[in-house]
């Protein structure tokens, strides 16, 4: 299986786009993180790459598209926009307004129980939601008490430890219509587990440091992986909102960016910094990576938001950088 194949790095780095370069150099190419050439290209992409121009059409306040919990409109307002920048790479680090939008999605979309919310109330959490966030902040080099808060709701939620049933309607810390109950059971797919959902919660726990990985965190995660390799996840078999309902399409068209609708490589993606890379279990997956690669390790453009979100990541049906950078990512783990 090709994980760092020198042609493909090579093509990567030779593509006339900044953030291609640096989540090259910073994922794939094995740079030390002190390089000066890898801190010389996260500037140059957080200037003039699609960080950049993302960056610029927010908001002095930190906000996208219109104030509040960023929701809506699908997929340029404010949860859609973190997400993405998440996906590119960006850092705190690299551009202060970063640390603006982090701090204006806790303030806005954040309740203080934890939940983050399309509403900005308690009952507007969903898994997806709550775990796209916790990945994004984390990512983005968010520290803040606020974020360790959210972690802590999600993996309560999914072990169910001090969470209260739906219907104690006076307790603020119980489910809601769509986080309805442990183990990612969830009010948009008829109340069973969404594999969806329990990816990001799952992202979001895999980009946490190890030393916040409380034995509650531990615990949620353990339920999250025994949950996605109950069936192998090649096949995606996770349960639909109707018995009959084979598992969505979308599963098998690998794409950039990932909002909600999720695909198998990303169960890999989760699953690889976990420690299953290696797990029998993952064979079958792998193998469906693999076969998407071209001779060099390049995977083509499946799934795509063209139009939709912010900037431009190739053509559907072509070799595609951000596709080729995911899968490589997993495959340095095989």
């Amino acid at each position: 299986m090709m994980s760092n194949n020198p042609e493909t790095v090579s093509w990567l780095l030779g593509i006339d786009d900044p953030g291609v370069h640096y989540l090259t150099l910073r994922d794939i190419a094995d740079v030390p993180k002190t390089d000066i050439a890898l801190n010389k290209a996260a500037i140059v992409a957080h200037q003039d790459g699609t960080i950049g121009t993302v960056l610029d059409k927010m908001q002095p306040e930190g906000y996208w598209v219109k104030p509040g919990a960023g929701y809506g409109p699908k997929y340029k307002s404010t949860v859609w926009a973190v997400t993405l920048l998440a996906q590119l790479g960006a850092d705190i680090r690299y551009d202060e307004r970063l640390r603006t939008a982090c701090n204006y999605v806790l303030e806005n979309s954040l309740s203080p129980y934890g939940q983050f919310s399309y509403n900005g109330t308690p009952s507007g959490t969903i898994d997806c939601l709550q775990g796209n966030l916790c990945h994004a902040l984390i990512a983005l080099g968010c520290d803040d008490p606020r974020l360790d808060s959210a972690f802590e709701w999600m993996a309560r939620s999914v072990t169910g430890e001090g969470i209260a049933p739906q219907t104690e309607k006076r307790n603020p810390l119980r489910y809601y219509a769509y986080k309805c109950g442990p183990g990612f059971a969830c009010g948009a797919n008829n109340k069973q587990a969404c594999a969806w959902g329990a990816l990001k919660i799952l992202l979001a726990f895999s980009k946490l440091p190890e030393n916040k990985h409380t034995p509650l965190i531990q615990k949620a995660i353990q339920i999250g992986v025994d949950f996605f390799l109950s069936v192998d996840p090649a096949t995606a078999d996770y349960p639909t909102g109707n018995p009959e309902q084979p598992p969505n399409r979308s599963w098998w068209k690998f794409g950039f960016p990932v909002f909600y609708i999720s695909d198998i490589l990303q169960i890999a993606e989760v699953l690889a910094p976990l420690g299953y890379a290696n797990d029998p279990r993952m064979q079958h997956c792998l193998e469906l990576i693999q076969s998407k690669q071209d001779e060099q390790g390049r995977l083509p453009l499946e799934y795509d938001y063209a139009g939709k979100t912010w900037g431009s990541y190739g053509t559907k049906g072509k070799l595609n950088p951000w596709m080729t950078i995911r899968a490589l990512r997993v495959l340095k783990y095989t």
